[in-house]
């Protein structure tokens, strides 16, 4: 594979854009074309990746995985049998559809097609927010201990749109549990740790399939990686968390929107 300077730099992208709504997959398909690292090889890399920035939500919020695991009295109702459902519920829709359409879905990782879901994603975004953002005190889920079967489900849902390569996990999951009426920042917490089942499961899907491409000579290129993701989706996490107290989603599809017409420019053109 490539140098390990290529590996520690996509890992760089792929753990500060993980978590925030602007697409990891969009910004490591752009990085990838930039560095000329391409093929059947490098996207299964994108995706293994991905696990190193998934690392930083079990060290960040481990005690709610404690509490899933090893449910007590303490641990709230997002715990234990119950805490496990919601995160089936909400893997459930994009895992099926994932494996039904695991080819097309990677035929998709072009620079025009994550332009476009860049634009798409922005303005649902500005949308959503325009819907809710002066209800966020009044929404009926102010925790995670308040989510439902049927609200942790119908995030499951539009969790879907992440299959399209831009358009971002993390938007399509906060965006539909603001629909559905979680506050911002729970909806946020809640995106972090649903990304982890359907994560790895992704990446050990997309690994198995493409074993046979790898040799151990590969091994320090994904650790590399994975390494720099975990660190740099572990400060990404705290700087995101701490920007939604204060402010909306606006400017991350402001950025989405300024981001889409250099990429359109002198990628797709």
């Amino acid at each position: 594979m490539d140098s390990l300077l290529t590996a520690g730099m996509l890992g760089l992208v792929e753990g500060l854009t993980e978590f925030l709504p602007i697409s990891s997959s969009g910004h490591l398909v752009i990085a990838s074309d930039l560095l000329g690292f391409s093929g059947s090889k490098a996207s299964t890399f994108e995706v293994v990746i991905q696990v190193g920035a998934i690392l930083a939500v079990l060290v960040l919020y481990w005690k709610r995985f404690f509490g899933l695991l090893f449910p007590t009295e303490r641990s709230g109702a997002f715990s234990g049998i119950r805490g496990i459902m919601l995160l089936v519920l909400t893997s459930l829709p994009a895992s099926v559809l994932g494996l039904l359409l695991h080819g097309f879905i990677k035929s998709l990782f072009t620079p025009a097609t994550v332009t476009a879901a860049l634009v798409c994603g922005a303005l649902l975004m500005l949308a959503v927010e325009h819907m809710v953002a002066h209800r966020q005190d009044r929404m009926p889920v102010q925790s995670l201990d308040q989510l439902s079967a049927a609200q942790a489900f119908g995030i499951g849902c539009f969790q879907c749109l992440a299959l399209w390569p831009g358009f971002s996990r993390s938007a399509s999951t906060l965006m539909g549990g603001m629909i559905l009426g979680v506050r911002r920042e729970v909806a946020a917490e809640y995106s972090f740790i649903a990304a982890v089942p359907i994560i790895i499961g992704a990446a050990g899907y997309d690994l198995l399939k493409s074993l046979s491409l790898f040799s151990a000579a590969d091994v320090p290129f994904f650790i590399v990686g994975s390494a720099v993701a975990f660190l740099s989706a572990i400060a990404a996490i705290r700087i995101f968390i701490s920007i939604l107290g204060r402010n909306t989603l606006k400017p991350f599809a402001i950025y989405r929107l300024v981001l889409a017409v250099p990429v359109y420019f002198f990628m797709v053109r």
